[in-house]
């Protein structure tokens, strides 16, 4: 990858509403301000840096129904390297993009406006000289779109040759990208290939299939490595790169050798493309490498309290033994609230089965889905899932990350998130569980369930500590009078 003079950064800031047109004002004087790492300017004086640095001002408009409704007290800053001018898109319009693809946002995808994030993001992915861009950003609030959108945007349909490839940590979320980019450029003749497993993708292996042609390639680390140690996939005409769920593909214990080894092969035959991580969450051993690894990039993220959505309520509730939890899930929870679907994360496969078998018990139209399970199982569970053939989904953190499904409003933590090597709490797996429910600004509840003994409560106070959140208490386990009251808090239930 091409390294890039260093130039100094641009802060931008955006308070509650959708944005229109901000504009970079001339610089008028040199500034000796030195360069920002990701995530600096959190910290800084923000009127001085403003006085100093190129401006985006972002203004507020009045609000219009939309498809994506975030959050009132969303808080995008932006860190822009460089001195060009980014112009906010209050409209698709904004963006010059094809005939082909503008229908396919409106009549496909049913888009009214962009979000706040694409908004930002887009012009910064679309603008020549087409910096790397560094996204965090509320879960729900269209990241997928913005890098799907500016995957299509970067193509050329009449070249049969990979010019985009987006790498995923999941089988799962590849799937649902590449749902998101068939629909979005449904009328733009631009091809796409899934790079999963074979056995998942029924294709022949990578020795023995042919060289790919299609547009974008949108896959998982292993199968992609394999493809291109193969020669299969192309990449002297790669354009864009991207990295969803970013900090799990560049973590020590995630797929950071994978995607390093990916990045290197790319740059060994075309040193210009252009590199875009999106993630929900960055720790900062991930953004420090990331500050190492990515030279000279744009940056958007939100502060670490603005992370978990408003919209979604979430509460504790402390049970003296295991069989409790299974009570409060199904003659609390379950039985009170108007619940559209529902996900219960679990930490073992021995709890998903216990789960799974009470709530059959009882009638309710219930899924299991976790590592043991074969490719082609997760996969048929997921899509009944997302086809709303089933009411509960009961899932490992297999699809903790990415996972988007409107009509989810209820997330249940049988088992809080913790590390395995060390039984920390796992604060990005926690956020992005949260981030199930009350997809894009929607209603939606969190129920956390800890037993009364043990490590529970020190793991949950350690949460609440990170993300600066207060987590209602359910004061007493089996109260149906306090859940119907959480439930109504969190708009699940009626007045």
């Amino acid at each position: 990858m091409a390294d890039t003079v260093e130039k100094v950064p641009t802060v931008v800031e955006s308070s509650s509403s959708s944005v229109e047109a901000p504009v970079i004002a001339d610089k008028t004087e040199p500034t000796t301000t030195e360069k920002k790492m990701w995530g600096d300017v959190e910290d800084d004086d923000e009127e001085e840096a403003v006085s100093e640095l190129n401006s985006l001002t972002i203004k507020e408009e009045e609000k219009s129904d939309s498809v994506l409704e975030e959050p009132e007290d969303s808080n995008i800053k932006a860190v822009v390297s460089g001195d060009t001018p980014y112009t906010s898109a209050s409209r698709f319009e904004d963006l010059n993009l094809s005939p082909e693809l503008m229908k396919g946002l409106y009549v496909e995808m049913k888009f009214e406006k962009p979000s706040k994030i694409q908004a930002i993001s887009l012009p910064m992915i679309m603008t020549p000289p087409h910096k790397h861009l560094i996204a965090q950003a509320h879960n729900g609030s269209g990241k997928t779109t913005c890098f799907v959108l500016g995957m299509l945007s970067r193509v050329d349909p009449k070249l049969a040759e990979p010019q985009a490839l987006c790498i995923c940590p999941t089988r799962e979320l590849a799937n649902q990208n590449m749902d998101v980019l068939q629909r979005m450029g449904k009328f733009t003749g631009i091809t796409a290939e899934l790079a999963v497993p074979e056995s998942t993708r029924g294709g022949p292996s990578a020795p023995r299939r042919g060289p790919v042609t299609a547009h974008v390639v949108i896959g998982t680390p292993g199968t992609l490595k394999r493809w291109m140690s193969f020669k299969r996939l192309g990449l002297n005409h790669l354009k864009i790169l991207v990295f969803d769920e970013a900090d799990h593909m560049l973590a020590t214990d995630g797929f950071r050798d994978d995607s390093l080894k990916i990045m290197k092969d790319i740059g060994r035959v075309n040193p210009n493309f252009q590199v875009l991580l999106f993630s929900a969450t960055f720790n900062e051993t991930v953004k420090d490498f990331v500050a190492r690894t990515v030279k000279d990039p744009n940056q958007l993220f939100v502060k670490r309290e603005d992370l978990a959505l408003d919209s979604v309520k979430q509460f504790k509730v402390l049970c003296p033994k295991e069989e409790n939890k299974i009570e409060v899930i199904k003659d609390q929870i379950m039985e009170l609230g108007d619940i559209g679907q529902t996900i219960i994360f679990v930490k073992t496969k021995v709890s998903a089965t216990k789960v799974h078998k009470a709530l059959a018990e009882m009638g309710y139209d219930v899924t299991s889905v976790h590592g043991n399970m074969s490719e082609v199982d997760r996969d048929k569970v997921v899509k009944e899932f997302k086809d709303c053939l089933t009411q509960v989904l009961i899932a490992t953190d297999v699809i903790a990350r990415g996972f988007d499904q409107q009509r989810v409003n209820l997330v249940v933590n049988y088992n809080l998130p913790t590390k395995f090597e060390t039984g920390e709490p796992d604060y990005e797996v926690y956020l992005h569980r949260v981030g199930r429910a009350g997809r894009f600004g929607r209603k939606g509840a969190v129920f956390n369930l800890l037993l009364d003994v043990g490590c529970d409560k020190e793991v949950m106070e350690k949460i609440e500590k990170y993300f600066g959140a207060n987590v209602k208490e359910i004061k007493s386990w089996n109260s149906e009078e306090e859940y119907k009251s959480a439930l109504k808090e969190a708009g699940l239930l009626d007045e």
